[in-house]
């Protein structure tokens, strides 16, 4: 016969049990309803979860971690010294780990608290039995089904009350570029979604690589999914973004580049898949089999978002685009990472020298998830120089609208975002116009020359 405590689960179980009452408020809710006490076989916890339970009894919130460590200083004086002891070294505990696991420890503790509340009311049906009260056995045994239900219907403005006031980390990663983690709070966060647009050969793939290097140069996990492009030829861009040798030299430095390579503390996969082969559902499925292997992603690229297939066939190709990008950043929330993914421009954006979202291909309606967009222009002239220009189209951390001038070096992928001028858009476009017209008037001078001879 199973003991009537969680004994049998052993020490580390309980104190997970106890760190997700104190952590989770709608899991505490559930288990509150159908936990006895007693079922902590061991005394510290048993103390430890009835001041939580005594706090939301009291003031109708949930307790935080802060407002623990001020309990266990008042709340366990009349406690033998022992178990004050093991409860501060408990708290201490929890308050520096992680919880693992934790979808056993709730499914398990859950059953095992109901299977006991059921079992209670079997054993009162017995005696309200003899006496034939069929409705009263009803009621207990419905009763004691409902308890320990899942009771999470979202975030209770009273009871949560403590929740709002807890500093929730973006732990965001750094683009590298000063300028733009400076507006954007030092970049993308996590489950934030983010977006390069930019016409076809402007620098698209140059800059999530870029994006991507310098989060390996800081230690994160990183997954980089082509669609356009050969496995091979993004990690020899990745080479020469690291290194500074230009793409055609990669061969004559192999050493070098491996010595420099080792050092990187970052981890990278590239994943090619061929063009519109995959979906979002392939990237996920990926990326579980990453985590299975204890691999877990800080940041996402997908090169690109537009070449990724619909999981759903819709009637209009725009509808299926949108649909895509809502998915990536479901994707960056669900593993608690960033993506970073890259749109391609109609015809308007080719020579632009400003792009603005009005330039996004087929559908406009991808840029309302995304939290950061940012366009990349180079005008002929500019390729030749390797200058353009980056707009920040949207950013929800900061400001947008602004332009920044850039060097871009393609031959070893060498991306420069340099202080702003404070031009604005209608200046830019002002002064192409003019050089435009300027141009046309040289050109017609020439030919009119040319005609007279």
């Amino acid at each position: 016969m199973s003991k009537e405590d969680f004994s049998q689960y052993g020490k580390d179980f309980q104190e997970t049990l106890c760190h997700l009452i104190l952590t989770d408020r709608p899991f505490a809710d559930q288990m509150f309803e159908v936990l006895d006490i007693n079922f902590l076989e061991l005394k510290y916890l048993q103390v430890f979860v009835q001041l939580v339970k005594q706090y939301r009894e009291k003031y109708s919130v949930h307790p935080t971690e802060k407002i623990m460590t001020s309990i266990l200083r008042t709340e366990i004086s009349n406690e033998n010294d022992s178990v004050q002891q093991q409860i501060r070294h408990f708290f201490a505990r929890i308050s520096k780990s992680k919880i693992e696991d934790s979808d056993y420890i709730i499914e398990t503790s859950l059953d095992f608290c109901r299977k006991q509340k059921l079992k209670e009311a079997m054993l009162k049906s017995v005696k309200l039995l003899k006496n034939s009260s069929f409705d009263e056995i009803s009621q207990v045994i419905n009763d004691a089904l409902k308890l320990g239900s899942d009771s999470n219907f979202g975030h209770d403005y009273v009871k949560d009350f403590e929740q709002r006031f807890i500093f929730k980390a973006r732990n965001p990663i750094a683009t590298g570029w000063e300028e733009i983690d400076g507006i954007t709070h030092q970049g993308l966060g996590q489950g934030e979604l983010g977006v390069v647009i930019a016409p076809t050969g402007a620098g698209k793939s140059m800059a999530l690589v870029h994006i991507a290097a310098q989060a390996l140069k800081a230690g994160k996990n990183v997954v980089y999914y082509t669609l356009e492009l050969s496995e091979t030829v993004v990690g020899s861009r990745f080479d020469s973004c690291i290194t500074n040798v230009p793409l055609g030299d990669l061969s004559s430095f192999k050493e070098e580049i491996y010595e420099k390579v080792q050092m990187i503390q970052g981890k990278l996969i590239v994943k090619e898949y061929p063009t519109k082969s995959a979906s979002c559902q392939t990237l996920k499925n990926h990326i579980e089999k990453l985590l299975s292997r204890d691999f877990k992603p800080d940041m996402v690229l997908v090169d690109y978002g537009d070449l990724l297939r619909p999981i759903s066939t819709l009637r209009e190709k725009r509808h299926e685009l949108e649909t895509i990008y809502e998915q990536l950043r479901a994707i960056a929330q669900t593993y608690g990472c960033c993506v970073w993914t890259a749109s391609q421009t109609n015809r308007s954006g080719l020579n632009a020298e400003v792009i603005t979202m009005e330039s996004i291909s087929e559908a406009f309606n991808k840029c309302f998830v995304a939290d950061f967009i940012f366009s990349i222009s180079r005008t002929a002239e500019d390729k030749l120089a390797n200058t353009g220009r980056i707009f920040v189209a949207k950013n929800r951390n900061g400001p947008d609208g602004l332009i920044y001038p850039i060097f871009m070096d393609t031959s070893n992928v060498t991306i420069n975002v340099l202080a702003s001028t404070g031009e604005t858009i209608g200046e830019v476009k002002k002064e192409a116009k003019k050089r435009q017209e300027k141009k046309l008037v040289t050109l017609y001078k020439k030919s009119k020359e040319s005609g007279g001879k």
